[in-house]
């Protein structure tokens, strides 16, 4: 895609554009963490401590990104991340963000929390949608949408488990954070449950999930929720391998490194640095995805490098969302591809199942 000389040329630049055109209580939303924030500049620290020991004369003319997730055929091992209430950064919100992924042959998955309903977003897509599901005080209103999301064609069910409450990320506390008029949790507007209204002295989306969100969840509830569907389920959240085994051993089909973008529990591991003890523990009986800190396309190789099939990418996507609607979110999903297919070559590499063992060193 052509872009103008002053256009961001990587997506740490996205970010700071994002800044300058975005009102402050949406951008401070989106690019907030936890507390201190620590957890959140340590997702992106952690992958600027790891070096590439590459190899070289390895013949590296032809490659290929492709990866094979839960048998989906993705031209890149980049998904978008599940991020809430879109429409914060641009008014096609969700839908644009769709077709964007979809224009990159890759998957989406689309929050529960989406600002448009999950039939038109996956309507909009001609590759795969995958639902992130939150699981409701109310088991009636989360068993409609695990039924919707199949009706509408998604391929996969992610179950956010690290958010039994909300952390408390101050920005939003500072900025009564809410809907504005005519935006809602438009997947919950039958349920009753679609606004998200300012409240004095706290954010409003704190306030929304300590009344509305199941907080005393189990292993038996995701029993539950197999039960209730034939789509495949992975559990996102994870940073132990002892939880990663229990969620394959409760019939999870894969599992996401994460912990939500350092917004939950502030200090809490790097997700890269927990990559490693989840796949060991996982052991090849299901899918290991990443996310968190993930800007460059280097970052990418040593996630695959380390264990993951695929990362997901979260707040670049919103960034060029912001700055230029869907064209913005497919030059954020290009960029980085092109810097994955270029570190790839040069850690002598041919495809994400090429990469050669001892590539990532810890000084």
């Amino acid at each position: 895609m052509p872009h103008a000389p002053d256009a961001p040329i990587n997506l740490l630049e996205y970010e700071r554009a994002a800044e300058r055109v975005m009102e402050r209580m949406a951008f401070d939303y989106y690019a907030s963490g936890a507390a201190d924030e620590l957890t959140l500049r340590g997702n992106r620290a952690a992958y600027e401590r790891l070096r590439l020991r590459y190899r070289v004369l390895a013949g590296v003319g032809e490659r290929s990104l492709e990866v094979e997730l839960l048998g989906q055929r993705l031209a890149l091992p980049v998904l978008v991340a599940p991020m809430a209430f879109q429409a914060l950064a641009h008014a096609e919100g969700e839908l644009a963000t769709a077709r964007a992924a979809s224009a990159l042959g890759t998957a989406l998955v689309l929050s529960t929390l989406s600002n448009t309903a999950l039939e038109d977003v996956v309507a909009a897509s001609a590759h795969p949608v995958w639902f992130q599901l939150y699981v409701y005080r109310d088991r009636g209103a989360t068993a409609a949408l695990v039924r919707r999301a199949e009706a509408a064609g998604c391929q996969a069910l992610v179950l956010t488990v690290d958010a039994p409450l909300l952390g408390r990320r101050e920005r939003d506390v500072k900025n009564r954070f809410h809907l504005p008029p005519g935006l809602e949790a438009k997947n919950l507007h039958a349920a009753g449950y679609g606004a998200l209204e300012r409240v004095e002295h706290d954010s409003g989306l704190a306030a929304y999930v300590a009344s509305l969100l199941d907080p005393d969840l189990t292993w038996d509830d995701l029993t539950w929720l197999r039960s209730l569907t034939s789509l495949p389920v992975l559990v996102k959240g994870v940073v132990r391998g002892d939880d990663a085994g229990l969620a394959l051993d409760h019939g999870a089909a894969g599992v996401v490194v994460s912990n939500h973008g350092g917004r939950q529990l502030d200090t809490a591991v790097a997700t890269i640095d927990a990559l490693p003890e989840v796949v060991d523990a996982v052991a090849g009986r299901g899918a290991v995805l990443i996310d968190g800190g993930i800007r460059r396309g280097t970052d990418v190789i040593k996630a695959l490098a380390l264990g993951a099939d695929a990362v997901l990418l979260g707040r670049p996507a919103l960034w060029g969302l912001a700055v230029d609607g869907q064209r913005g979110v497919t030059r954020v999903l290009e960029l980085l591809r092109d810097e994955v297919d270029q570190a790839l070559a040069l850690c002598g590499a041919r495809s994400p199942r090429d990469l050669p063992p001892g590539l990532v060193v810890r000084p």
